[in-house]
């Protein structure tokens, strides 16, 4: 920067052009005299009346429980119910998984239902007939157990299974009144209290659609009853399929480390081994496990056929016998045998078929003693443990499988198994350990006191070399988040061996959203050979069997359950508790057996995934080979459970020869909602956050104030929902400023365009609009056309950023900061003021349905506005979901406009630049204190001709008084008191630009505060031409 006395030339960075400008330096005075502050006050004021200042009754914020709840009738109940009378489009169905009728709403309920809700509404705004049944899952445990809280008794189990049904009832329907409440209160759309229009699998049709899903694999040879280990959880006291289970990785398991006796004298050595071992005193073999409470059930010891083996002797105790361990293993067990002498070394295939002592035989004289087997496995590895397997098919799917396959199991009785409900050990345990023992172990809980009993009895026969705590990954009960046990007991089970190739098939045609969730389902089906779908508990839909008591032996098949299910169909399922045995049983069992006594009912129900995988048959067949439902949401979890158990029974219902159909078009997948840093949501850490909170606010309305429905929604719609997102009240703050700025554009818009009769004249047809305008309608074609793609693909987040871009750069950063002079101070039919009105129109209209699936109580409001309805109008008048969303014609994309707009948008931050720098040495306030020159410099291109085209527009793009287009040949003579220099080049092209900032040769003009007007005039010409029109 230049200084001589009070003149001032400065320059943004050194200019070779600039150099060539005369210079004197005389000061100019600007205005032959000035008026005082006061006069330039009363000028002001009584023009004010003549400028076209926005007005609205769209108020800059709203209480969210006034407005809000006012809209929420018309906008969720009556919208949905008004669509599917009125809209015409094709149909499109989504299947709501139903959420669990216990409780009040957390973040992941309010996560899935507003996801759902922005692709139903989506869809309504195109005009289509969108079918949405929300429902409700009803039973199992958790609601059981809430009603027998209620219930002051000692033991719940003497309570009858009808009045246990009753209450459950009662707090489902509790839950499901509750929740439906809260739901509302986000804005869902859905006919909430329509006959018909919600669904709860404790519903008879439900139940009895289920039970008819159920006869039908029945018939298919699906379904059969069978005494194996299963997942069984103490703490629900019933069986638990796969899909119940969650995996902990830090569960802490005591391991120990055993020694079983060899049986020396048993003849079924392998030579190779009674060459290592006939003359020893002691040969024992090394196991390893993490539930020293399935020892009791020890039926085997497995070693691995292929896998090398090594006899060793302890170099401490050389006198007590030698190990045998995989040689692999040796070294990893130096802490547990110490220092060892290897005896030798021989093949698992040698070992296999040697017999040992059982290992409880020397607790007692009447305790177990007939001698047990080694057998041979591929299951056993070297990875850890000992290289020797103990075997309790009772408690182990690979041991089962193992002693099934090699026929070493006669029949279920042979399977030996001492633990019985709710995980404890029973009396027969006695028959292994001795009956003296037995008085310690029977009734302990075998993942607590049982196991540290075992562990003791081990510590006094001598068996026990080393107990460590071992933190590993353990399934959980997913309802009650305690550890599981794996048991054997007699369920019932459905074949998937038969349907689950079909099934992965019926993917094909499925979508994914994301692509990468295929897998992850795919696997889980692949992975399963059946489905254990019986639980012992009340509160469910019953597997209606009957049992022969002298037998044992269960009947169910399709000409039982069409007697069964005609009586369960008129009476109720809950007659099949209620009702008595002799009731049930059909003539075909009468005759081999017509004594009711001989009879009972079987008691299980059925895994509440069955429950809700039923859901489908709710749904109505579609034409051509349609999928029932177009799509369905739910959290990452539901490829275990419900997108699973959905698809198992509809496949497993398909008739022979027919090609199984998934009842599903498309799969989306969200994950979950953690707090502020990251962490899982937990009422244990206190960092639970309610969306009903968030809506309402909290008892401190500082501390949490009432957001309302719409910001939630907004941040619903900006989280990448297919990951696990954080939430806390920065970001909620953050999506509140998001709202506000979306809504305050709007209410810019509402003030400025106004309504019928008012302000609102003749639109301009595109032709005739200028640059700016061409190019915001430009820019509102292709976020409109990104809007349209990102809902299409359920890419909410591209969508609302694409919206909030356009808002806040395009609109408020730009075209809503340069239109501002024209559209307060032209006159009302002026063509410039009109092309401005036209576009904002458009911008409002397309705006309103782009934000409307996402923001629809904002969207109500606006249309309201627009519509200048009453506030009776509001809640009951016509909605913005009425209008179809048409999109804008192509004949608004002007790439030429775009690339015109961007080359004067590089000139405008240049011209900015220079302006801050004037505002920052105080050379003026306002940007239109200043004139800028455009000195063409060299080349004469397409640049060139659009600056001296838009030559008019520039002092509008850039918000100073005046600009001209020049060359450096006719800048003149003339000193500014100051000025600021700059040049631009445009990359790829030959043009250069000179740029000068200086002060404005006017006056300020009192109406529209341009320094335009001329010293002795008293306004300027525009605003004389509007002021005073006939002069």
């Amino acid at each position: 920067m230049l200084r001589r006395g009070s003149l001032v030339f400065a320059f943004a960075r050194p200019v070779s052009w600039a150099a060539q400008f005369p210079l004197s330096w005389s000061r100019r005075c600007l205005c032959a005299s000035a008026p005082s502050r006061k006069e330039e006050t009363d000028q002001n004021k009584s023009y004010a009346t003549t400028l076209l200042l926005p007005r609205t009754a769209f108020p800059q914020w709203t209480d969210p429980s006034k407005t809000e709840v006012a809209l929420r009738k018309k906008t969720c109940d009556d919208l949905y119910r008004w669509q599917w009378e009125n809209n015409k489009g094709p149909l499109f169905v989504f299947h709501d998984g139903p959420p669990y009728a216990n409780g009040d709403l957390h973040m992941g309920h309010a996560l899935n239902k507003i996801l759902k809700d922005i692709v139903n509404r989506y869809h309504v705004s195109l005009g289509h007939r969108v079918h949405y049944i929300p429902g409700w899952d009803c039973h199992g445990l958790p609601i059981e157990n809430k009603a027998l809280k209620a219930v002051q008794v000692e033991d719940h189990r003497a309570i009858a299974p009808a009045e246990i049904r009753t209450l459950a009832n009662k707090t489902a329907n509790e839950a499901v009144h509750s929740q439906k409440t809260e739901f509302r209160e986000l804005g869902i759309m859905a006919d909430w209290d329509g006959q018909g229009s919600t669904y709860r699998t404790l519903d008879h049709d439900y139940e009895m659609r289920q039970l008819r899903i159920f006869q039908k694999m029945v018939e298919r040879g699906l379904i059969y009853r069978h005494y194996r280990p299963v997942h069984y959880s103490p703490s629900s006291r019933s069986a638990l399929a796969e899909a119940e289970l969650v995996y902990k990785d830090d569960h802490v398991s005591h391991s120990v480390y055993v020694a079983f006796d060899l049986d020396l004298k048993s003849s079924r050595f392998s030579s190779a081994l009674r060459a290592l071992v006939s003359n020893e005193k002691k040969a024992q073999l090394l196991i390893w496990t993490t539930t020293p409470w399935t020892l009791t059930a020890n039926m085997g010891i497995a070693v691995h056929p292929e896998m090398n083996y090594v006899v060793v002797r302890p170099t401490k105790d050389p006198e007590n016998g030698v190990f045998i361990v995989a040689s692999a293993r040796l070294e990893a067990l130096s802490k547990i045998l110490g220092e060892v002498q290897v005896v030798g070394e021989i093949r698992g295939s040698e070992i296999a078929g040697a017999q040992y002592h059982p290992l409880f035989a020397s607790l007692s004289s009447d305790a177990a003693s007939a001698p047990l087997a080694i057998v041979a496995s591929g299951h056993v590895t070297s990875d850890s443990g000992t290289g020797l397997v103990h075997c309790a098919p009772a408690h182990g799917a690979e041991d089962y499988h193992v002693f099934r396959s090699q026929n070493l199991l006669s029949s279920a009785s042979g399977i030996v198994c001492h633990v019985g409900e709710g995980g404890l050990f029973t009396n027969e345990v006695a028959n292994v350990v001795g009956k003296e023992a037995a008085k310690t172990l029977v009734g302990q809980l075998v993942l607590d006191e049982g196991s540290r009993s075992i562990v003791g009895f081990l510590k006094d026969m001598g068996r026990l070399l080393k107990i460590e705590r071992f933190k590993h990954r353990y399934p959980y009960d997913w309802k009650t988040d305690k550890p599981i046990i794996v048991t054997a007991t007699s369920q019932w089970f459905a074949n998937l061996d038969g349907i689950k190739e079909d099934a992965v098939k019926a993917l094909e045609n499925v979508a994914f959203y994301p692509q990468i969730s295929r897998n992850r389902l795919e696997s889980f089906i692949k992975s399963r050979s059946e489905w254990c779908i019986s639980r012992q508990r009340v509160w469910g839909v019953p597997i209606p069997s009957l049992y022969h008591v002298p037998t044992d032996k269960a009947y169910l098949n399709t000409h039982t359950l069409d007697y069964i299910l005609s009586i369960l169909d008129k009476k109720g399922v809950a007659r099949w508790w209620e009702g008595p045995v002799e009731e049930f049983i059909p003539p075909s069992l009468r005759e081999q057996d017509a004594d009711p006594s001989n009879w009972r009912k079987g008691m299980d129900t059925m895994d509440v995934w069955f429950d809700s995988g039923s859901s489908w048959s709710l749904l109505p067949t579609r034409p051509d080979g349609q999928p029932r439902a177009d799509i369905c949401l739910e959290g990452s979890d539901q490829h275990r459970g419900w997108f699973q158990s959905q698809l198992l029974t509809a496949v497993g219902t398909a008739e022979p020869g027919e090609t199984a159909q998934a009842p599903y078009g498309a799969l989306l997948t969200h994950g979950m909602v953690l707090d502020s840093t990251g962490k899982k949501m937990s009422k244990s850490l206190g960092n639970i956050v309610s969306p009903m909170t968030i809506v309402k606010g909290g008892a401190d309305k500082k501390k949490q104030p009432a957001y309302g429905a719409d910001t939630l929604r907004l941040w619903v719609a900006t989280v990448e929902y297919w990951r696990d997102m954080p939430l806390g009240p920065k970001i909620l703050d953050q999506a509140s400023e998001s709202l506000r700025k979306i809504r305050n554009s709007a209410r810019f818009i509402l003030g400025n365009v106004g309504s019928s009769g008012t302000r609102q004249l003749d639109a301009v047809p595109r032709e005739q609009l200028g640059l700016i305008d061409r190019y915001v309608m430009h820019e509102l074609y292709e976020l409109e056309q990104t809007v349209l793609n990102a809902y299409s693909q359920y890419n909410f987040p591209k969508a609302i950023s694409a919206l909030t871009n356009f808002t806040n750069i395009t609109l408020s950063s730009l075209y809503f900061d340069i239109t501002k002079d024209n559209l307060y101070a032209n006159d009302l039919a002026s063509l410039e003021r009109r092309s401005t009105v036209t576009v904002l129109g458009h911008v409002l209209d397309t705006l309103v349905h782009i934000m409307a699936p996402v923001l629809p109580h904002l969207a109500e409001e606006i249309h309201s506005a627009q519509s200048h309805q009453t506030i009776a109008e509001k809640s009951q008048g016509t909605s913005v979901f009425h209008k179809p969303w048409t999109p804008l014609s192509q004949a608004w994309r002007d790439p030429l406009g775009e690339q015109e707009m961007a080359h004067l948008l590089r000139l405008r931050s240049t011209v900015l630049g220079l302006l801050e720098q004037a505002r920052g040495k105080k050379e003026l306030s306002s940007s239109t204190e200043a004139e800028v020159d455009i000195v063409l410099l060299g080349g004469s291109g397409d640049f060139s001709a659009l600056l001296t085209r838009e030559e008019s527009f520039l002092k509008t793009l850039f918000i100073v008084s005046d600009v001209s287009v020049t060359d450096k040949g006719s800048l003149g003579t003339s000193s500014p008191a100051w000025l600021y220099a700059d040049s631009l080049e445009l990359p790829g092209s030959q043009e250069s630009v000179g740029v000068r900032v200086r002060p404005a040769t006017l006056a300020k003009c009192p109406r529209c505060w341009t320094y335009t007007r001329p010293h002795n005039d008293a306004l300027c010409g525009r605003c004389t031409d509007v002021v005073s029109p006939e002069s």
